[in-house]
């Protein structure tokens, strides 16, 4: 087994183009939060002629609905939502300049095309793994939507969070393909 790459966000294409379906990464930087209820609320400002709460622009979205942290703790149990709820909005925010997600389940061909024409990445998360993954959220601040409670988008400083490429640039998609043909052996 080959050791994860490395990456820090924001993304570039350049990084993007190194990382290919089935790669284990560990990501450092900023990511932001949002789910379908702050997607949809983003694709309507855009409809609307209107800006967004924040810049996607490079930026990775971590599907996720945090449990309330602890005493001490940057964040509670995070553990990634199914992606595929925000598969209606996703082509829209890549077009925006989004680079990458973070979820769990597979994604819409539309996606997958979506990836592949701008150069973004889909990446998984472990489901289940929620305190875990919660352990490399160092800071997290609330940026838009508050009153959708874990829904709001959310900045979130992370170190090492751990991530698998499942869809890369050049179309390739380990749900579809199987991680059996991605194998370095």
């Amino acid at each position: 087994m080959t050791e994860p790459k490395k990456i820090t966000t924001p993304l570039t294409d350049e990084v993007i183009k190194t990382l290919h379906a089935g790669d284990s990464v560990l990501i450092t930087g900023p990511i932001y939060t949002a789910r379908d209820a702050a997607h949809k609320r983003m694709t309507e400002a855009l409809a609307r002629g209107e800006g967004l709460p924040i810049d996607v622009k490079g930026n990775v979205i971590y599907y996720v609905g945090p449990s309330p942290e602890k005493p001490g703790q940057a964040v509670g149990s995070a553990g990634p939502t199914t992606s595929g709820r925000m598969d209606k909005y996703t082509p829209t925010m890549i077009e925006q300049g989004m680079k990458g997600m973070i979820g769990k389940g597979s994604r819409s061909q539309e996606v997958i095309d979506s990836c592949v024409k701008h150069c973004a990445v889909y990446f998984v998360a472990i489901g289940g793994a929620a305190v875990v993954i919660s352990q490399s959220i160092k800071k997290q601040e609330l940026l838009a939507y508050g009153d959708l409670g874990p829904e709001a988008i959310r900045r979130y400083d992370v170190v090492d969070f751990p991530a698998i490429v499942c869809v890369d640039c050049y179309g390739n998609d380990t749900y579809k393909d199987g991680l059996k043909k991605y194998s370095k052996e």
